[in-house]
């Protein structure tokens, strides 16, 4: 039986999203990796940033780095889409409900990157404010989000 090449074998494209996927399967990937994810930011995430519900216990990953933010229930469920990376499905939450987390964890990540997000997100051709009101209001960032919006239309 001859050895596997690995080098036959493609290379991964996000190996550090799969990881979590598998190994934090309640997961959603979230804020920072997931505006990397849908290449909102200009950010480079050095740990994956992983949503959990609230009362969840905290994952035990050594490698890759992971950052996990605990959601309400409804904030939690709310926005979360299935993609295939490397062949793993993996939970991401969507645009919209990812640039209303910047803006509610914005003391966490830094305006600048709350701002950056909903200004990369309002280019995009799927850009639809009523989702993101909706996602603002899930969040409870609605009053915070509402002025950057109004200036962006």
């Amino acid at each position: 039986m001859a050895a596997t090449d690995w080098r036959d074998y493609p290379a991964l494209s996000n190996p550090d999203l799969t990881t979590v996927a598998l190994r934090v399967p309640r997961g959603v990937i979230c804020l920072l990796s997931a505006l990397s994810f849908h290449e909102l930011t200009t950010q480079v995430p050095h740990e994956v940033y992983v949503a959990l519900s609230r009362g969840s216990e905290e994952p035990r990953i050594d490698s890759p780095p992971v950052r996990v933010f605990k959601f309400s229930e409804l904030a939690f469920t709310e926005g979360i889409e299935t993609h295939e990376v490397d062949g793993v499905p993996v939970q991401v939450y969507s645009p919209a409900k990812t640039v209303a987390d910047c803006f509610k964890f914005r003391n966490k990540l830094g305006m600048d990157v709350a701002i950056e997000a909903l200004k990369l997100y309002r280019k995009e051709p799927g850009f639809n404010v009523e989702g993101l009101m909706h996602f603002a209001c899930v969040c409870r960032v609605e009053n915070v989000m509402r002025p950057y919006v109004e200036t962006l239309l």
